[in-house]
């Protein structure tokens, strides 16, 4: 049986998650939707829909998909669910849970991998973490859960960007690619978002095919518009023996010291196999904790497809992609993002796991 996909929406207070969870509820797009919706959230999804008298957690909606309120915690409401499922007591196919908005989306992540019975029903297919355009400074500025939110993210939301000017959302924009260079960014309207850009994203598969966004490996252009920002412009590390990407310095448009914090490696040797998995064990055992999410396609020796590999806090997992193209520059690429992480400590250590 396949595994059930689990879309995981997070994003501050005041966000729009609501709004789009009612536009997921709403629409009759034909497939069936667990949503499980954390109470301790700011509002309910639809208080006249979920209004019910029963002590039942689970609400049936009209259009197929089904409510949960998590009374418990997670692993218990998620195996109720798949219990229930099994029995054709309901029926879904997929499952959204929308944290509250001071949530740490970490915890709820980790949740698919802790619990051998969740890994072996569910699957994460992404974090998608909703950002208000006109308070999301004051808030990045003031709330780690906020950082914490754009760091794990998969894809980004910008809600509310008709209330900032366009100098504000550029600028806003600029900051969550500092902090997180892998997490497409798209502004939304009302939560008027197609579903096809909210669910089967395949942007967070530990214990499946590891997939790597297209976008992920092309060089971004010089003036900052790609994936990959500030101090690692990608025009200047092809000066450097040792590919560390060279700080090019835009004090104009990044005015913030953020915990979270994002860089990228890139290295045109092959890595020692042995010598990268304990350097990187011995990374994840020691700052794990702090290591939000990291992700690469990787050139190793003794092998002539890329191997693709990523993370969040310990638990790592890596998978062999594709063979390098004939033509293709073999070229590996990681991005680490996390809080306060050692970069130096990292990029020198990555040095040392090349084949010399």
């Amino acid at each position: 049986m396949s595994l059930i996909p689990a879309t995981i929406l997070t994003g501050f207070l005041g966000s729009g998650k609501t709004t789009l969870l009612k536009r997921v509820l709403s629409e009759m797009h034909g497939q069936k939707i667990a949503v499980i919706e954390n109470e301790f959230g700011e509002e309910n999804i639809d208080t006249d829909i979920l209004r019910t008298e029963s002590k039942e957690q689970i609400v049936q909606m009209s259009n197929g998909c089904i409510c949960c309120t998590i009374r418990e915690d997670l692993r218990e409401t998620l195996q109720l669910l798949a219990a229930k499922r099994r029995k054709g007591l309901v029926e879904f196919d997929r499952v959204v849970i929308e944290t509250t908005g001071l949530a740490d989306p970490g915890p709820v992540a980790q949740t698919f991998f802790m619990d051998d019975e969740i890994a072996e029903t569910y699957l994460i297919d992404s974090i998608i973490t909703l950002v208000d355009a006109k308070h999301a400074q004051q808030q990045l500025d003031d709330r780690q859960e906020a950082r914490r939110q754009v760091g794990f993210a998969d894809q980004i939301f910008l809600s509310k960007t008709d209330l900032v000017s366009e100098d504000e959302k550029n600028d806003l924009i600029h900051r969550l690619k500092h902090m997180n260079p892998r997490a497409p960014i798209r502004a939304v309207h009302f939560g008027e978002v197609p579903l096809s850009e909210v669910l089967d994203l395949r942007g967070f598969n530990l214990n499946a095919r590891l997939d790597i966004d297209p976008d992920f490996l092309k060089e971004e252009d010089a003036h900052g518009h790609g994936h990959v920002h500030d101090e690692h412009c990608g025009h200047g590390h092809h000066d450097h023996d040792h590919e560390h990407g060279a700080h090019c310095n835009h004090p104009h448009h990044h005015h913030h010291d953020d915990d979270v914090k994002s860089f990228v490696y890139r290295a045109d040797r092959p890595f020692d196999p042995a010598k990268l998995e304990d350097f990187l064990g011995a990374i994840v055992n020691i700052y794990g904790p702090r290591m939000l999410r990291y992700k690469g396609v990787l050139h190793m020796k003794g092998t002539d497809r890329k191997v693709i590999f990523q993370g969040v806090h310990q638990l790592m997992g890596s998978d062999l992609g594709p063979q390098w193209g004939e033509s293709e520059q073999r070229q590996s690429k990681m991005v680490f993002i996390g809080i306060d992480l050692p970069q130096d400590i990292l990029l020198q250590g990555l040095e040392q796991c090349l084949v010399s």
